[in-house]
């Protein structure tokens, strides 16, 4: 290996410290970012003669031009830097997760009178209690339904303070009690909170005998109406255990780890399992990881997956030992706010737990490789169908959304390698256009898409939304910042055909696709995941416009106060809800509070 003379004088003048190294090539990219406990002796290491390197190594280190270093207090704090650099550069060399969600949770206030769950993404030290993460996020509607047919927690958003004139009709359907109007006390609700800690715990045996003991005093009290309603909650419950109980022998909070591997390609699946019950579960694959070490494929995936606002269980199963699990360990517990451990089972109950993250990973691992494949024969047959010289890698689709012209929108959706690539989406607010002029509204985006000077790499393909009408605005927006050498079609359907049609520039005659060519499946599926992601946007623009032209009508409020209130209160109702020492604490005067509370309410 050569070692430029620039390159041997900074390893000869590296720190003694722990801290993190950055490895970049002669353009100054970010190849690769590591730990250390003392950054001269790791760094180092990599160019000493005779060291024997994995291939990937060697093919890095023959890149490295230049090395930076930066220095922590202590190696714990080189960990979390290191992760986070990872996430921010995602550097070619290291072991990067394609995955940049914050996973939902469902808080419950305990410390209030009446407490009521939500769904929240962040995790704070609050006093309250969260369960999760529910991944994906189906798991956690289908939590919630049980939930709420079983358990008659309040789900509204008022002050409940029992002054209430009348119960709305949640209570006429039993799945509330109507605290709001006193018919229950603080206390009484919370009997039913501590019962949807049980249910959300995983402590059903406590839960179902305090149940079943209700429910035979009801019926020695001839209740049975409220017999009935009880027996009916223990027969939901019991269901709904049965369908997530995956460990019996113990309700410790825990994550399981398990691999999967089939030529280069890697499957690891997290199993989340909570007081015993599964909850979620989240995948993650790589292509080609052949010379990836089951190691840093698990700490990789620790580290990156806890660094963002997921709350680390009690125990972490991983299928493999961890040189640096005690460190790992410090900083989950400091995360946490109690003690985390990391167990390599190799026998009992908590090694058939592992078995089990290892059979959803090598099924899903077979699932990856199909649609890989399937991908594949999709884009050759692209390449085929419009005369390209190379396989399109990455796609960028659009598509406008309006409603009679107005709050017009448009998105970019990226497919790229066989992935979808949230973090280079793109939504626009149509500014060029009035009504309701798709043409027009396509040509400013491709104008400003491809015209400004974006860091995001250019597609092999553009996917436009419509047929040739669509087509040629978008070319002529290409035209007009001189991208006519993107190829780029229309997809869109005639009126009355279920055939897709792709139209093409320089052809008449459109190009009728097979409906279960891969080709067709691929591109159905990047035009609908524009559509979806542009009427999303579209749905928010027009309920904040719906909400401003509310205030907008309110003698005294301008857009300064507008915006201050809906920055203090969230909503329209809350606004119409709040006293009048909070609308004064909000700017408002006297007067102009009565104003509000005559347009609201």
């Amino acid at each position: 290996m050569i070692v430029s003379p620039e390159l041997q004088s900074k390893l000869g003048h590296l720190p003694q410290q722990p801290g993190v190294y950055l490895m970049k090539n002669v353009r100054g990219e970010i190849l690769y970012v590591g730990k250390a406990l003392v950054l001269a002796d790791r760094v180092r290491s990599y160019f000493l003669k005779g060291t024997d390197h994995t291939p990937k190594t060697s093919v890095m280190l023959g890149q490295v031009a230049d090395i930076e270093t930066i220095v922590t207090r202590s190696e714990l704090e080189a960990l979390i830097l290191e992760s986070t650099l990872v996430k921010r550069h995602k550097p070619r060399f290291n072991v990067v997760l394609r995955d940049d969600k914050q996973y939902p949770y469902l808080r419950l206030p305990v410390n209030e009178d009446f407490p009521r769950l939500s769904i929240v993404r962040k995790v704070q030290k609050d006093g309250a209690l969260y369960y999760g993460p529910y991944v994906p996020a189906g798991a956690l509607r289908e939590t919630l339904k049980v939930i709420r047919k079983v358990f008659p927690l309040a789900t509204c958003e008022i002050e409940i303070d029992g002054k209430a004139e009348r119960p709305c009709i949640e209570y006429e359907l039993k799945r509330c009690m109507a605290p709001c109007v006193g018919y229950q006390t603080s206390d009484e609700y919370h009997q039913i909170v501590k019962q949807v800690r049980q249910f959300l715990e995983g402590r059903d045996r406590e839960l179902l005998d305090e149940l079943r003991a209700q429910m035979a005093a009801a019926a020695e009290r001839q209740e049975f109406e409220e017999a009935a309603r009880l027996r009916d909650r223990i027969f939901k419950i019991e269901r709904t255990l049965e369908k997530q109980r995956v460990a019996q022998t113990a309700s410790t909070d825990q994550d399981v780890i398990g691999l999967a591997r089939q030529g280069s390609a890697v499957d690891l699946q997290m199993l989340f399992i909570r007081g015993g019950l599964l909850i979620g579960r989240k995948d993650f694959f790589w292509p080609e990881a052949a010379q990836t070490q089951d190691e840093e494929l698990v700490r990789s995936v620790i580290e990156q997956f806890y660094n963002k606002e997921v709350l680390p269980p009690k125990e972490l199963l991983v299928p493999t030992q961890l040189t640096e699990a005690s460190l790992i360990e410090t900083w989950l517990s400091e995360k946490k706010g109690e003690t985390v451990r990391i167990v390599a089972p190799e026998r009992g109950a908590k090694h058939q737990l592992l078995l089990l993250a290892e059979e959803n990973a090598a099924a899903a691992l077979a699932d990856h490789q199909r649609d890989e494949e399937t991908d594949r024969q999709a884009v050759e047959e692209l390449k085929r169908l419009l005369r390209m010289e190379a396989a399109p890698r990455r796609i960028e689709g659009f598509d406008i959304s309006n409603t009679m012209g107005d709050q017009s929108v448009a998105s970019m959706v990226v497919w790229e390698e066989g992935q979808t690539k949230k973090s280079d989406y793109r939504k626009f607010k149509i500014k060029t256009v009035q009504g309701a002029n798709d043409f027009a509204s396509m040509q400013e985006v491709m104008i400003r898409r491809y015209g400004e000077a974006e860091n995001l790499p250019l597609p092999d393909l553009i996917l436009i939304d419509g047929g040739l009408g669509q087509l040629a605005a978008a070319m002529e927006g290409l035209k007009q910042v001189s991208r006519t050498g993107l190829p780029i079609l229309g997809l869109a359907k005639e009126r009355g055909e279920k055939q897709e049609r792709i139209f093409v520039p320089g052809r008449k005659n459109a190009i009728i696709l097979t409906p279960s060519s891969p080709a067709t499946h691929l591109l159905q599926r990047i035009r609908d995941e524009a559509h979806r992601f542009a009427i999303s946007y579209h749905r928010k623009l027009r309920g904040k416009a719906l909400v401003a032209s509310r205030l907008d009508q309110i003698i005294g409020v301008g857009e300064i106060r507008r915006n201050r209130l809906l920055r203090t209160f969230g909503s329209l109702e809350k606004i119409a809800e709040a006293t009048d020492e909070q609308l004064r604490e909000a700017g408002v005067d006297v007067k102009t509070a009565e104003e509000i509370r005559k347009a609201l309410t």
